[in-house]
């Protein structure tokens, strides 16, 4: 079974379901991206789930992503977005996972104010209480993954998630975007610690097989092993096929097993967010 650790399916800025003013970041999509454009896509790339991450310029809004796995329970699961400033997060972490395919929060730290409030321990109530009600966290910590380090310190029962491999977003392609690798390397030693090997193309200069990225994604392996290790594509901002993402791990990277393939295309995503494989 293959599952896309992160695919973004939105809505365009409507009265309904308004986004934050002034907007966040610019959309990867200008019109959107539905659920039925994200399923044809699946179909055709043989993938068989998949996560969805709402993304952040709709703000702290998971309904169309709720809507998503309501209809199609068998192929999405959600991964949300919260508030951490709001008054009962407590609670509302608490009954989290009673949302229909809610397994877990994503947070980005990639804009402000959410980077300084990381350094300036704004989120340690949300640390404490993802960690007392078991809710995996997924963090985009682009080039500065280290920063997760003491966080996983101080919260061993936490599930972290690294998202997009901790690449520097702004560095460009190969070797530069995985210029800090050595602090994502460094979490190993924490085993709740995992690592999203999301939108791999995207930090690659080369076609496929994206030669100039294999070294980096081994010594990611060889950090963390296939155990811990998700494979994702963030379809909507691609600079490959979707097939030729998938083939990328189910086909290339050879130092992968057959084991560690089911692993990495699945069975990581499947043990660490509590979403069976059946």
């Amino acid at each position: 079974m293959i599952t896309d650790s992160q695919v973004h399916i939105w809505e365009v800025d409507k009265p309904e379901r308004p986004w934050p003013q002034p907007p966040r970041n610019e959309p990867q999509l200008p019109d959107g991206f539905s659920t039925a454009q994200m399923l044809a896509e699946m179909d055709r790339a043989g993938v068989d789930r998949a996560v969805i991450v709402p993304p952040t310029w709709v703000g702290e809004n998971n309904l169309t992503a709720l809507d998503a796995a309501h209809d199609h329970p068998k192929r999405f699961a959600i991964m949300g977005r919260i508030d951490v400033q709001r008054p009962d997060l407590r609670d509302a972490l608490r009954a989290w996972r009673q949302q229909p395919g809610m397994l877990g929060v994503r947070h980005t730290f990639r804009n402000q104010p959410y980077a300084t409030w990381l350094d300036a321990g704004v989120y340690d109530p949300f640390w404490a209480a993802a960690e007392e009600h078991d809710i995996p966290v997924m963090c985009l910590v682009s080039g500065v993954a280290g920063k997760l380090g003491p966080i996983a310190e101080r919260h061993p029962g936490l599930t972290l998630i690294v998202d997009h491999m901790g690449c520097d977003l702004q560095a460009g392609k190969g070797a530069p975007s995985f210029a800090t690798l050595d602090q994502l390397t460094g979490l190993a030693k924490y085993p709740r610690v995992f690592v999203k090997t999301s939108s791999a193309p995207c930090f690659s200069g080369d076609p496929y097989p994206f030669p100039d990225i294999y070294p980096f994604l081994k010594r990611i392996y060889e950090a963390f092993g296939a155990q811990r290790m998700m494979w994702g594509a963030d379809r909507t901002r691609l600079t490959s096929t979707y097939e030729e993402c998938v083939r990328h791990f189910s086909e290339g990277l050879d130092f992968l097993t057959a084991a560690d393939r089911e692993w990495v295309l699945g069975r990581t995503t499947a043990t660490a967010l509590g979403w069976p494989e059946d």
